[in-house]
């Protein structure tokens, strides 16, 4: 009997959500050539854990449908449900009630007695259930021991059973759990957590909450164990496109949330940034044994690094003098603040000098931006950067006008 669960594969959840709670206004006929099927099933499947999220707007093309929520207004990530949400057989359940009956955290029990008990004491009482078999039996117990549920230790030559110690005051971990839950790059985690309390306070809310990638956490948490025992990974790309890396550190933006893996080829080459929402299935493979020297490279090469761009393999200069009021000073406090790998000078009482070396400069262009107003000064040895940031500054002065005199 095999386990039979709402989600086969979640990557196909994730496409969905994808679809409705970043792209959104998506009707059947704009899906990517899912089937008119598979599109209803999947909405109706997502409804019925989002319903008090889900909306809609009906236009010359048909009914659009989308997830709306306000991070300001929820205490609870409502994605999470995508990993909660179930089904079961009628022998999934007998099973499960039956194994956390019959174990204890002090009695450890062969497969063979555990069956022994269901023939002898639980099938008598219960005449409407199935026969429970060896393998089916074996099977259950193999995914509780995978999942936590159950303990599996070898005593002489057989393997017993027992359920582990519950020892743990969860509700004295509350306030953290709660702030876990939303703020954790696997809040999943806390989630889960949360559900066991008896009561649970919400003591927490985010004005920038970045909802959208809970249903990317089965991903972060194979990269994490991938990082954590130093093994190699396939990665399934979006397009059935195969990878073999070596995942070094996970990057999450606090601009926009998003999350990256950077992570090495294996072949001299530096590494690569990945996102974890363009990535299908990860297949844990072997141990590298120099692990080390290859995470040691990457902190070189990330000290030159100021995203996840990587550009060209030659550094690239550039340099920018503001000028700053005396009344001004938490723009050079904001400067320094977010300087990364970056370098600031005060020249005198009113001009800041920032200077970098980055493989990358075209990436530093939206900051660059934000200090528009207060920039005498801007170079950079890619001279691209130059002419695209003197090209939005004439655009500017073409929608709003004036004389656009402010670098030089």
């Amino acid at each position: 009997m095999a386990y039979s669960e709402l989600i086969k594969d979640i990557s196909r959840i994730r496409d969905y959500m994808r679809e409705f709670f970043v792209y959104g206004f998506k009707n059947r006929d704009e899906m990517g050539g899912k089937s008119a099927r598979s599109y209803d099933n999947e909405r109706r499947r997502i409804e019925s854990w989002l319903a008090d999220y889900m909306s809609f707007r009906q236009d010359a093309n048909g009914k659009n449908v989308f997830i709306s929520v306000d991070t300001r207004a929820v205490a609870r990530n409502p994605l999470y449900q995508a990993w909660k949400a179930k089904s079961f057989t009628k022998n999934d359940i007998t099973l499960h009630f039956w194994l956390l009956d019959v174990l204890s955290p002090s009695e450890p029990k062969p497969l063979a007695g555990i069956l022994d008990v269901f023939d002898g004491e639980y099938l008598p009482r219960f005449p409407n259930a199935d026969p429970i078999d060896e393998s089916t039996l074996r099977k259950k117990l193999k995914e509780y021991v995978d999942l936590g549920l159950i303990l599996a230790e070898m005593q002489g030559k057989q393997m017993v059973y027992r359920l582990p110690e519950d020892n743990v005051d969860l509700q004295s971990w509350e306030d953290a759990v709660n702030f876990f839950a939303e703020a954790g790059p696997l809040g999943v985690i806390g989630s889960y957590i949360k559900d066991k309390f008896v009561t649970s306070a919400d003591f927490f809310c985010f004005k920038h909450n970045y909802l959208l990638f809970a249903p990317d956490s089965g991903i972060m948490l194979d990269l994490l164990m991938a990082i954590n025992e130093h093994k190699r990974a396939e990665l399934e790309l979006v397009g059935d496109k195969l990878l073999t890396v070596l995942p070094l550190k996970i990057f999450i933006s606090t601009q926009g949330g998003r999350q990256y893996v950077a992570a090495s080829s294996l072949q001299g080459k530096r590494a690569a940034f990945f996102r974890l929402d363009s990535i299908r299935k990860v297949k844990l493979l072997d141990a590298v044994p120099d692990y080390d020297a290859y995470a040691a490279a990457f902190e070189d090469y990330r000290s030159r690094l100021w995203g996840v761009a990587a550009g060209d393999s030659h550094l690239e200069h550039i340099e920018m003098t503001l000028k700053i009021g005396e009344t001004e000073r938490h723009i050079a406090h904001r400067l320094e603040r977010e300087k990364r790998c970056g370098l600031v000078d005060q020249l005198n009482d009113t001009h800041w000098r920032f200077t970098a070396d980055v493989y990358d400069a075209q990436e530093m262009m939206p900051w660059l931006r934000t200090f528009i107003g207060r920039i005498e000064t801007l170079s950079c040895s890619n001279r691209t950067v130059e002419n695209r940031f003197e090209a939005d500054l004439a655009a500017m002065t073409a929608l709003y006008g004036g004389d656009g005199h402010v670098v030089s």
